[in-house]
């Protein structure tokens, strides 16, 4: 026990000390997870392991560099648009919202219709305030022209070179295991390779649909900057609920000032956020993730919030991982705990039981 938490303790300080350097390995690392399954498989079909990463990161590079060049130019302008278009989205709002209180008086009473007011005010200056600080806030997280540039370039690399030597490190730390014990660590390892692989290829799966999801309907609806809100939805719908949560507030508030007094409209803009929300918690989640990441939404909160405050954006992206290996430790330490004396009583223990 004090063997592992000295060497969590190592971990937690290591990324800590070198938290400003770590996001083109974080990603490299990421890529080469995600890769290593598909460069085994070129293997089995008589692929060099050297040119199995090669063909297998080619690939995939051409496939995002493509994607890049048709969408970012229109995603980026549609992007710059929404953050240049806030201000006066909110300030539409407010002009609503007056034009429209002697109706809201009538419907909500006079002290509830001055909240909704007061509402809106304050949303404003919040919007006003977080533009102004946007710029200040990437150079805080890294993302700087330069970090950008070392980030797209690194970030392969690393991810080659992993790749690589992928089985060479998983055979090196196995060999690395106390033999006493080598079983019952790689039941644990397994148990997070599992999880890791719902959280990155289940929790991606279901990230990358959302985004498609919602730009496209918000897009075909007619909603200025869908295509803008329906990504940022889906991208940030990691965090539980927030994706649902700023999709569904944005857009409503977007299709209020389009299209008011058409509230059908309105109504049509919030229906796509609930109906994805249905289909997302009981048809996306249970397939494509499973039981593989039990992990309860506040202590997934907690963990972006915590890691995002001491690692910045790296911590952003270790969070969800750490979480899901965090929560399989957490489920072996309370299953040991449950057999051991100190939970049974003294001569109570699974093995005496079994004698008897």
């Amino acid at each position: 026990m004090l063997i592992w938490i000295g060497l969590l303790l190592a971990l937690i300080l290591v990324l800590w000390v070198f938290r400003g350097i770590l996001l083109p390995f974080v990603v490299g690392t990421a890529l080469a997870y995600l890769l290593n399954p598909l460069a085994t498989q070129l293997q089995k079909w008589r692929f060099n392991r050297v040119w199995a990463s090669v063909v297998v990161l080619l690939s995939m590079m051409t496939i995002v560099v493509s994607l890049f060049s048709i969408f970012v130019p229109l995603i980026g302008q549609q992007i710059i648009g929404l953050i240049q278009r806030l201000p006066a989205y909110f300030s539409d709002l407010q002009e609503l919202a007056t034009r429209y209180s002697p109706e809201l008086n009538e419907w909500l009473g006079p002290e509830r219709a001055a909240q909704v007011q007061i509402t809106i005010n304050d949303l404003t200056r919040s919007a006003l305030g977080f533009i102004a600080t946007l710029p200040a806030e990437l150079v805080n997280i890294g993302l700087t022209g330069a970090a950008v540039v070392g980030f797209t370039i690194l970030s392969p690399v690393v991810a080659f070179y992993l790749l690589l030597d992928w089985q060479g490190m998983v055979r090196g730390i196995d060999g690395l295991l106390p033999k006493a014990h080598k079983s019952e660590i790689k039941g644990i390892l397994r148990d997070i390779d599992r999880s890791m692989a719902g959280v990155i290829r289940g929790q991606g799966g279901v990230l990358l649909i959302d985004a498609a999801f919602y730009a496209t309907a918000l897009s075909l609806i007619g909603l200025n900057f869908g295509l803008a809100v329906g990504l940022i939805s889906g991208l940030i719908s990691f965090i539980p609920f927030a994706g649902f949560t700023l999709g569904l507030s944005l857009s409503v508030g977007i299709a209020i000032v389009q299209f008011a007094p058409n509230w059908w409209m309105v109504a049509g803009v919030a229906s796509i956020f609930l109906f994805w929300q249905f289909i997302e918690g009981n048809v996306l989640y249970p397939k494509l993730v499973g039981s593989s990441i039990n992990i309860n939404p506040v202590w997934m909160m907690f963990a972006l919030l915590a890691l995002g405050a001491v690692f910045g954006f790296v911590g952003l992206l270790l969070a969800v991982p750490m979480a899901a290996i965090a929560s399989v430790l957490v489920r072996y330490g309370v299953r040991k705990y449950k057999e051991s004396s100190l939970y049974l009583g003294q001569g109570d223990t699974p093995g005496n039981d079994a004698a008897a």
